[in-house]
């Protein structure tokens, strides 16, 4: 990971759960963090306007790739494309960050744990 300010998005690969995940950041790196999880058949592009706001207000937001899109890993077998897989991925992508919570769009909603409102 590199460090950084507001203005430019940082691109970084964390291995985790199995697969290699593109990760896509902009924002101070010590700011609250933000999660955003793209939906099917988005990027991490798609958010990069809410990015761009995110950093310009301190916070650090961050936008993977989930597997199977871009250039995050893509497993041939079909079965590992469930949702406690890609859910699994992003709580691993959390652990690899070192953080114990994010502010989140929409997916990590049903795992209160992880997740500031």
């Amino acid at each position: 990971m590199e460090s950084g300010g507001a203005g430019e998005v940082r691109h970084w690969n964390a291995d985790v759960n199995g697969v290699s995940l593109h990760v896509a950041e902009q924002g101070p790196a010590a700011g609250p963090a933000v999660l955003l999880l793209h939906g099917f058949p988005e990027l991490w592009l798609s958010w990069r306007h809410q990015m761009a706001a995110l950093a310009a207000r301190g916070f650090r937001a961050l936008a993977p790739d989930l597997r199977g899109y871009g250039d995050s890993d893509a497993p041939a077998d079909p079965a590992a494309y469930t949702m406690l897989h890609v859910v699994g991925d992003v709580v691993a992508l959390l652990d690899h960050l070192r953080l114990p919570k994010v502010r989140s769009s929409w997916f990590l909603l049903p795992w209160p744990p992880r997740v500031t409102h």
